[in-house]
């Protein structure tokens, strides 16, 4: 057999393989549109013992499990944190390990890590005093872990480890098989960042006032990597915007901190009796069956606290199961305040926030309630919450997750008033991190490569939570109408982008794929369908570990619904919703018979306007008028009379009809074609208002398969039974459509405000300081009394000068 040449071979396979090739792309030669209803099959990954077709874990599914012991100490003179942990790591993988993976978190705040290396400047018209700051105070600390041990925990000999960045590889003295655990021991220690200087999720406040520190802790000690089925070791680097993907295990952690520190932490604490004195014992085993907040500690007691000595060291210890990671807080300042909370289930929890005088009153009115509030609906939408114990801080990191604890930033002025974006703001960053205990704290997605998995999923759920705090909550994401201006904007990148790559991170990772989950639950499946799938995927994966893939197919298998369409233009494309009605038209059937036609002609004839011309015209001197014998029979003749020939011919035509076809053609129903072009690519289910001429309207709905033919361009035609006056695309902003101007037919006149810069009649004309409506109704109400009170002067000086005179 003669051998081709490889050229000959590269000719044939281009020859086979040419005429698919537009099978896999977007577009084909004779019909250049995209198939924006092609399956997602090429780009899923295949399903496998693992990871099923239908969006569950597979029959084969697995995940590693790593436990912790940990003994932790905060210096309070000196910042820095020194740490000792044991390691129990269990291979549940079917691979044997010759080495397992630590993550070094805090390494990203070495002067040379990859995080300050990479670290660009956007914008260098401006930049601002703190963006200056951090990078001088990031320039100069000494950040990073300091390893001083690594050795086999029962053994004692040192293991060899190799620090990669902030990763750290330990070799182990023998592979780890399929079950079998190893323990290894590890010591550090590290300087704690100044978190109003060297940003992060983590750090320490300095109080001037009172010289006194506040910590929240968080990715503080190393951890142990992912091992996944779909990854392997996920040991990207860590450069501050992908967080972490991590296993579930159980913790038992002892933190010493000065003796008059109060510690709020993961888990339940087990030594009470030793950290705690007898009224706060007291108070807190009252709290843990009040239906409101009761303090444990009271701001009094804080005060007082806050300006004490220390005269030791306490240690606190907390367990935690079957959580994928661990944080606590710590501080002499805390006002602690607590309620119960019960499931539907029927389990317990304690609902905790800490905070320091700086945030009252608002904190002890608002942190707590949110935090039993989030756990009341994110139970109903997902499942209940497993955990004894859920908290709230308040400290410098603005707002971040971790499991049983939040970090949250918002406080009122120093006069103790607040604005309303204050008061929401902090109501709303508590639901988001309280709610992350869901997503991704125990529905363990990866935050590494796909931050929307937990960003997006939670800040849709949040939504939905804020909606039953109060009527007209201020929702800022996750509703279709707040994503307009990003969908059009040109500086954007898929949501199925790494985390590291997204150009604007909380549009991309938060916003859109929140609104879009909106679009889908209001607009695509309607709420029932929708409802039931979401809590189908959250069931199936609570304490696992989903992809990407996995919810996009637990969706459609638990609803029924394609939603390859969906995911394809919102997850992977740029794409946005800019329907624009182009055209409207009146449609009468043209039967062909005169008897029918005639009238109707007549009538669009006569209703024409008179032309300018014909009007000038009409003033000129016509000939027939001078020689009447030039008007003939068509002088008198109109084409569009009825004759008797027409009469005639009407009645045959009626008396060949069937009983069916007289019915459809005495029908008093009219016909509109309406013209759609779809101008910003996506596709999406056609929501059309219609206003009758007696001023009713009515909705009518078309699903997004009614672009699968045309993806451009459309034409509908309503059958209807009274005359249209106007109609009008997605009349409540459902789907975020960027331009609702071209969404009418006829055209609006668009009402536009122009300002004058930088002036505000309403705020004495200035634009530069924020409003805080509470502040100044406390100043006009101490002006007041402070006029009323001068009043009271005047008239007693006024009185006692009477009396003088008098005298």
């Amino acid at each position: 057999m003669n051998k081709l040449s490889p050229f000959a071979r590269t000719i044939v396979l281009l020859i086979f393989f040419l005429p698919c090739a537009d099978l896999f792309g977007q577009k084909i030669e004779k019909f250049s549109q995209e198939d924006k209803f092609r399956q997602l099959e090429e780009i899923l990954p295949t399903p496998n013992d693992y990871r099923t077709a239908s969006g569950a874990p597979g029959r084969d599914y697995w995940q590693q499990r790593v436990d912790y012991l940990i003994d932790v100490e905060i210096d309070d003179d000196k910042q820095k944190l020194i740490g000792s942990e044991i390691i129990t790591y269990t291979n549940r993988s079917p691979d044997p390990l010759r080495y397992i993976w630590l993550q070094l978190d805090p390494n990203i705040r070495q002067p040379h890590s990859d995080a300050n290396l990479t670290r660009t400047q956007p914008n260098l018209d401006r930049l601002s005093y703190r963006g200056l700051e951090g990078m001088m105070a990031a320039r100069d600390f000494e950040g990073g872990v300091k390893i001083s041990k690594v050795a086999d925990a029962q053994s004692g000999d040192d293991l060899k480890f190799t620090i990669v960045k902030t990763m750290m590889r330990i070799d182990l003295p023998e592979e780890l098989s399929n079950g079998d655990s190893y323990d290894v021991q590890v010591d550090w220690t590290y300087a704690i960042n100044n978190s109003k200087k060297v940003r992060g999720r983590t750090g320490y406040e300095y109080f001037e006032k009172d010289d006194n520190y506040l910590y929240e802790m968080a990715q503080w000690y190393p951890r142990a990597v992912a091992y996944t089925d779909v990854n392997g070791w996920q040991h990207k680097q860590f450069l501050g915007r992908g967080e972490f993907t991590l296993d579930f295990g159980d913790y038992v952690v002892r933190i010493t901190v000065p003796d008059d520190h109060v510690v709020a932490s993961t888990g339940v604490l087990q030594n009470s009796d030793e950290v705690l004195n007898e009224t706060q014992q007291e108070r807190l085993k009252e709290a843990a069956q009040a239906e409101k907040p009761m303090f444990i500690i009271t701001p009094e007691e804080a005060l007082e606290n806050e300006s004490s000595e220390p005269g030791g060291k306490k240690t606190w210890v907390f367990k935690a199961e079957k959580v994928r990671d661990f944080a606590f807080a710590s501080s002499r300042k805390y006002i602690w305040d607590a309620m119960n909370y019960e499931t539907r289930e029927g389990n317990d929890v304690l609902c905790m926030s800490f905070y320091p005088k700086e945030g009252e009153p608002l904190w002890s009115r608002y942190s707590t309630h949110a935090v039993a509030h989030t756990l009341d609906v994110y139970g109903k939408v997902a499942f209940p919450y497993p955990y004894p114990v859920a908290i709230s801080v308040n400290g410098p990191v603005g707002g971040m997750e971790y499991p049983m604890i939040c970090f949250n930033g918002p406080r009122p002025e120093e006069d103790g008033t607040y604005s309303a974006r204050t008061k929401y703001g902090l109501i709303s960053v508590i639901i988001h991190e309280v709610g992350h205990n869901w997503y991704p704290m125990i529905v363990n997605s990866d935050e590494r490569q796909w931050t929307w998995m937990d960003e997006g999923l939670n800040t849709f759920v949040q939504t939905l939570a804020e909606a039953e705090w109060e009527e007209d909550y201020p929702t800022r994401r996750g509703i279709a109408r707040s994503i307009r201006d990003y969908m059009k904007s040109e500086n954007q990148v898929p949501i199925m982008t790494n985390s590291e790559s997204i150009l604007q991170f909380g549009n991309n990772a938060y916003a859109k794929p929140a609104a879009a989950l909106s679009v889908l639950r209001e607009t695509v499946m309607g709420r029932e369908l929708f409802d039931f799938a979401f809590k189908e995927y959250s069931v199936r994966w609570k304490f696992k570990r989903p992809q990407p893939a996995d919810f996009f197919r637990s969706m459609e298998d638990a609803s029924a619904v394609d939603l390859d369409w969906f995911w394809r233009g919102w997850f992977y494309s740029t794409d946005h919703v800019d329907l624009s009605l182009r055209g409207v038209r009146k449609i009468s059937l043209d039967t062909g018979n005169s008897y029918i036609e005639k009238p109707k002609d007549r009538e669009e004839r006569d209703a024409q306007p008179e032309t300018v011309q014909d009007q000038r015209n009409a003033e000129l001197e016509k000939r027939t008028a001078r020689f009447p014998e030039l008007k003939d029979f068509y002088n008198q003749y109109d084409e569009l009379e009825i004759t008797e020939d027409d009469r005639q011919a009407y009645e045959r035509f009626i008396n060949n009809l069937s009983d069916e076809q007289k019915e459809v053609l005495g029908d008093s129903a009219l016909m509109y074609a309406v013209d759609i072009e779809n101008i910003g690519g996506l596709v999406m289910p056609v929501v059309i208002q219609i206003e009758y001429t007696d001023d009713s309207t009515e909705v009518r709905r078309f699903p997004s398969e009614i672009w699968r033919q045309n993806n451009e361009q459309i034409t509908k035609l309503l059958v209807v039974e009274k005359p249209i006056k106007q109609l009008s695309i997605d009349p409540l902003w459902e789907t975020a459509d960027i331009d609702v101007t071209n969404n009418f037919f006829p055209r609006r006149i668009e009402d536009e405000d122009v300002g004058i810069s930088n002036f505000d009649p309403r705020r004495g004309g200035s634009l530069d300081r924020r409003s805080n409506p509470m502040q100044e109704a406390l100043e006009r109400a101490m002006k007041e009394k402070e006029e009323e009170q001068d009043e009271e002067n005047e008239s007693e000086e006024k009185e006692q000068d009477e009396n003088s005179d008098q005298e």
